[in-house]
């Protein structure tokens, strides 16, 4: 854990140093993209970078980002977003993505594609060989009829889990809306998942990140490695 941890560590310093004074930064949200926030804070305080306004793409990294005194935006979002630095959960050779288990899942999907650049810092456990292989997809649904989108789930080919609090209580996203974690096992075709969940009345959201990575800082024990989404496959 100690080791994964440093790794994050300086991916997320190597992800900040791509960040320019002036720029509109967008905030990932889950363990990773903590280490971000608290990077770019001190890179703010030292004086290495200056105009630098900051959109989050939760709740709990907006209040995080305003106790550290991060500028931020507007959630609105007056202007596009010249980059944006976030997590990951699983990377393919593609650099497709599956995001999520920090549940912002749909807040983080549409500042993604708001964003000039989207850089994603990951440790090196979350190269995957194939989308799914790895991890479950984090699927957003309506509290409404949601069990309908489970059995519909279900036929996909996925085993279907509702994400609980330690207490056991349902997970809530900020907009209210539960998440369906789906074990698909590796997904053969990614693109061909994604129209289908996004064709589903009550879903509102799925953590299939595809072609939005436009960089990928992956650490490990070797130091960082930068891998290029125009470059092709990467893993």
């Amino acid at each position: 854990m100690g080791d994964t941890q440093n790794f994050k560590e300086i991916a997320a310093a190597a992800a900040v140093g791509m960040v320019r004074s002036g720029m509109a930064v967008g905030l990932g949200t889950g363990s990773t993209a903590a280490c971000v926030v608290r990077r770019l804070a001190e890179s703010l305080r030292a004086g290495e970078l200056t105009g630098v306004t900051t959109l989050a793409t939760s709740r709990a990294v907006r209040d995080e980002a305003a106790r550290i005194g991060l500028p931020l935006l507007d959630d609105a979002l007056p202007r596009d977003l010249d980059l944006t630095i976030d997590g990951a959960d699983e990377v393919d050779p593609r650099l497709d993505l599956i995001k999520g288990a920090g549940g912002a899942l749909l807040r983080e999907k549409i500042v993604a594609q708001a964003s000039r650049r989207e850089v994603i810092v990951v440790d090196e456990s979350k190269l995957s060989p194939r989308l799914g292989a790895r991890r479950p997809l984090p699927v957003e649904v309506l509290p409404f009829a949601w069990r309908s989108q489970a059995r519909f789930l279900e036929q996909l080919g996925a085993e279907v889990v509702v994400r609980r609090l330690a207490d056991g209580t349902e997970y809530r996203t900020d907009q209210g809306d539960l998440i369906l974690d789906c074990s698909f096992g590796p997904i053969d075709d990614p693109r061909a998942l994604a129209r289908e969940l996004e064709e589903r009345a009550g879903i509102v959201e799925h953590g299939l990140f595809l072609g939005l990575a436009t960089v990928v800082v992956v650490g490990g024990p070797g130091g960082v490695r930068i891998l290029d989404g125009r470059a092709g496959p990467a893993v």
